[in-house]
């Protein structure tokens, strides 16, 4: 699953942070960024209602290939400027969190 699979699947927009080849390896639904730095996966999509640098910042120091941030949430300034300076593209998606995981779990079913 790449960023264009993820912005058809999850009717998505990319932000900021631009296109990227990354592939996803594992996906991390989650509000809480502690939550997120105990993974240790590779390429994580990192799948959240936090709206703020912090999930960014977190992405950033997990290597995550990509933040969803869900709900439609207005997103800051600031947010979609640290993601561009540091190369992680945003996407924004109408669904609910529990939504996009469904239909990733269907897309990565559906292509193995």
């Amino acid at each position: 699953m790449k960023i264009a699979d993820i912005l058809k699947t999850l009717e998505g927009t990319l932000v900021a942070g631009g296109e990227s080849d990354r592939t996803v390896g594992a996906v991390v639904a989650n509000d809480l960024m502690s939550d997120v730095l105990l993974n240790d996966a590779d390429d994580i999509l990192l799948l959240t209602s936090l709206a703020s640098d912090q999930a960014i910042r977190t992405a950033n120091i997990v290597g995550a290939m990509a933040v969803v941030v869900h709900n439609a949430k207005p997103l800051p300034q600031t947010m979609c400027q640290v993601s561009d300076a540091l190369g992680i593209p945003l996407i924004s998606s109408p669904l609910s969190k529990y939504e996009s995981c469904v239909r990733i779990h269907d897309f990565l079913e559906a292509h193995g």
